[in-house]
């Protein structure tokens, strides 16, 4: 019988940890906010279980390799994950080790980054966010060689989105697009033949459900959550809005940025519009969670999220179970994009188990995974043929438009374009975008300024937006 994936937690004093790691978590200390001191709880707790394998085994002991895996933040992941590693290990004799993870991505990225800057052998395999791989493609061997006749397989955009100058950084574990979801009872009540498919018909659409709900007694229903807190997922939400009705994509691929354009203020000045309108006035504040939260309780009659919403929107005492359905996120002239979002997995090229290392992405990234994560965890597969198997699409009907939109109807942030200041352009351009929605700037103003920062930021060129991908 094989053990259970063990996750064991460091109690004892800092200064009893090796030298390197006393290191990377002083620093963490000193770096953070009171808020964030739950990272270095998961830095220690993660670096004594690398404490572990210090003493390498002898050639007659078994290989143990150690994961740090992006999405560990519920039961029923954590759950999955560990059966689906001891599977591996039944399968191929490679014992695998779990390790611990902040939940925040903010917090995962500083964690992952100074880990690997240690040079350390552990952790062998990293789960990598689709943003990740320009600031991180140095330190993970490239995939390519390995992988070439895996790599068609996937959806392109998917696998361009973790390749940086023509390295494979990480294979494609599963995807991630924004998507709508809303209320098809509360559709058909109000007359409402088909979701809205511009973001005009969204606000009129949202507006007259709420007050029909209000009406009914419903005080605290509103039309329309979504992500507006300062943080990544207004990144994502923007773009949308943006790249939909022809404002670029922030930077183009072209490094030329073209943010300080009419059609992207003009994207901001209407989501400023529907804060404490058809969006109540903590939308602000919102993440995932709080939308969802929000949405499930059946206080929402459109909302915007990614694919694994599902899942909870459907269990077991949601209040809007077999209530809703869900459908690309609204366009505008330039037709209807949702933000590429995903993971990947990576190995260390500091593992000394390379060929094991390798050996559990390749099991991982596999068909039969991908299926069965999009069984139970309705993550949607980064394989094209996965689509047409009955298997993935039977308990995931909605999966069907995921395939078009990861062939034709997908904006990417400008991650790779921008390299290790990815996330400086990312802060920037969330807090201009955030300072428009709590109207402490207006949105020509907070164009000009992000314009001109992510010049300094950069040092590249303005320019104009191109052509997006966009498909109505």
């Amino acid at each position: 019988m094989v053990p259970p994936v063990p996750v064991i937690a460091h109690t004892g004093p800092i200064d009893r940890l090796p030298r390197p790691i006393q290191s990377v978590v002083a620093r963490e200390v000193r770096g953070l906010h009171a808020s964030s001191k739950t990272l270095c709880a998961a830095c220690i707790a993660l670096l004594s279980l690398l404490l572990e394998g210090c003493t390498r085994p002898s050639v007659h002991e078994p290989v143990t390799l150690t994961f740090l895996d992006q999405e560990w933040t519920t039961k029923t992941f954590r759950e999955g994950r560990r059966q689906e590693l001891q599977q591996f290990t039944r399968e191929t004799g490679i014992q695998v080790k779990l390790l611990p993870s902040p939940e925040a991505a903010r917090e995962q990225l500083v964690l992952w980054r100074e880990l690997l800057r240690t040079g350390a052998s552990d952790p062998d395999v990293y789960g990598l966010d689709v943003i990740w791989p320009g600031m991180l493609a140095e330190y993970f061997i490239d995939l390519k060689p390995y992988f070439a006749n895996e790599i068609s397989a996937h959806f392109p955009a998917i696998v361009a989105s973790y390749t940086v100058d023509k390295k494979l950084v990480a294979l494609p574990h599963h995807g991630n697009v924004g998507l709508l979801y809303y209320r098809a009872d509360l559709l058909r009540q109000y007359g409402y033949r088909a979701p809205p498919g511009t973001w005009d018909e969204l606000e009129s659409m949202a507006a007259r459900i709420q007050a029909g709900e209000r009406a009914k007694g419903k005080k605290e229903f509103w039309g329309f959550v979504w992500q507006g807190a300062a943080a990544e997922a207004l990144t994502c939400n923007a773009l949308e809005w943006q790249a939909s009705d022809g404002g670029g994509r922030i930077i183009e691929e072209d490094k030329t940025i073209s943010v300080n354009n009419p059609n992207a203020i003009r994207a901001w000045q209407r989501a400023a519009r529907w804060v404490g309108s058809i969006s109540p006035p903590g939308v602000v504040g919102y993440k995932e969670w709080d939308a969802l939260g929000a949405w499930v309780a059946g206080d929402a009659a459109f909302m915007r999220n990614w694919p694994m919403a599902y899942v909870d929107s459907q269990a077991a005492g949601s209040s809007i179970r077999n209530k809703f359905d869900v459908a690309p996120v609204p366009g505008g002239k330039a037709g209807r994009v949702g933000t590429l979002g995903g993971l990947g997995l990576a190995v260390s090229r500091f593992s000394v188990h390379r060929r094991e290392a390798l050996e559990l992405v390749r099991y991982l990234c596999s068909r039969d995974e991908q299926v069965r994560h999009s069984r139970v965890l309705s993550e949607p597969p980064t394989l094209q043929e996965a689509y047409d198997l009955p298997e993935v699409l039977g308990p995931n009907p909605r999966f069907a438009l995921l395939r078009q939109a990861f062939q034709t109807g997908i904006i990417s942030r400008p991650s790779n374009v921008t390299g290790k200041k990815y996330q400086d352009v990312s802060d920037a351009y969330m807090q201009a975008v955030h300072s428009v929605l709590t109207r402490e700037k207006n949105a020509p103003e907070a164009a000009a300024a992000l314009e001109n920062k992510l010049v300094r930021i950069t040092s590249f060129k303005k320019g104009p937006p191109q052509e997006t991908s966009a498909h109505p």
